[in-house]
């Protein structure tokens, strides 16, 4: 049975559930729910998921979940994006909450409002400039010192999820050129995952 995937297709979050499926070759509806046109903000979006936030799948059996690292979880149980061993495993979670908190934050907003709302730079929190940079210095010393992938030794949700806005921080005014070891595996990744 197919999933349904409610997801904007701007949102790095969404591309993850969308990125996770496809490598798995899972099969799924995709629903188009735009942010920008209060799509997440109709009765019946609200009735599917309360928060008002993409993404959220309806699993078969009529289940929904929301939460891009939740979902992803869920649909890579068993597979080889989530590693056996118990501390890769560990350390894979890690980098997801770290994504959710310090990665995201920073430069998911700074690009959201700078590229799709058009704030000027004088207009944005100057932190988040300063947060993102931050983030992207701590993946470039982690993949220098611990090789092409964050968790296990291969590709796994970790890369997934850091890399939904990574490839795209340039649009938030991060400038990935002083992160070579990001821009590399940025590009492995690409590789390895079917993005289009």
């Amino acid at each position: 049975m197919k999933i349904r995937i409610y997801g904007d297709s701007i949102s790095g979050n969404c591309l993850k559930v969308k990125w996770t499926a496809d490598y798995l070759h899972l099969p799924y509806d995709w629903a188009e729910t735009g942010v920008l046109t209060g799509e997440t903000r109709t009765p019946a979006f609200l009735a599917i998921n309360p928060s008002g936030q993409v993404p959220v799948v309806i699993l078969p059996g009529g289940r929904p979940l929301a939460q891009s690292n939740a979902i992803i979880l869920h649909l890579a149980e068993g597979s080889d994006l989530i590693p056996a061993d118990a501390y890769d495993r560990a350390v894979m979670l890690q980098w997801l909450f770290w994504e959710q908190y310090s990665h995201e934050p920073a430069i998911a907003v700074r690009r959201f409002q700078k590229h799709y709302l058009g704030k000027p730079d004088s207009e944005i929190d100057p932190a988040l400039l300063t947060k993102g940079n931050a983030a992207l210095a701590l993946m470039n010393a982690r993949l220098e010192a611990n090789g092409s992938w964050f968790a296990g030794g291969a590709i796994s949700l970790a890369d997934v999820a850091l890399v939904a806005y990574t490839r795209v921080a340039h649009e938030g005014g991060f400038d990935l050129s002083g992160y070579s070891a990001v821009k590399g595996w940025v590009t492995h990744v690409e590789k390895t995952l079917p993005i289009g």
